[in-house]
């Protein structure tokens, strides 16, 4: 009986450990969406080129600079840009901005 208890707690651990696998990765998948989502708006707006800081992300789309910074690098269509100060030529910010295939129509 104690083996068959067993047996029993594997397989549903396995099952709970594959569902939490699935959620977080659903969870980023979101994440990267809702990112991907907002430049791509902010780009077909055509005030700008679409760039936006950290800062200016986590007011927007509401995730922190960590989830952020993740989603950019997961996404094939975000790309990453360095902003520089003209005086010290030193990188001070890290722009983010949409570059999907529909974009360079614009």
């Amino acid at each position: 009986m104690l083996e068959i208890a067993g047996q029993l707690a594997a397989i549903f651990t396995a099952i709970v450990a594959a569902f939490g696998y699935g959620l977080y990765r659903w969870e980023r998948r979101a994440r990267r969406r809702r990112l991907e989502m907002y430049l791509k708006e902010e780009r077909l707006r055509g005030v700008d080129r679409g760039q936006r800081t950290l800062l200016h992300l986590v007011a927007r789309v509401g995730l922190t600079e960590a989830e952020l910074l993740q989603a950019a690098f997961d996404s094939r269509v975000i790309e990453r840009r360095v902003g520089t100060d003209p005086e010290t030529k030193r990188a001070n910010a890290l722009f983010l901005e949409y570059s999907g295939a529909d974009a360079e129509t614009l």
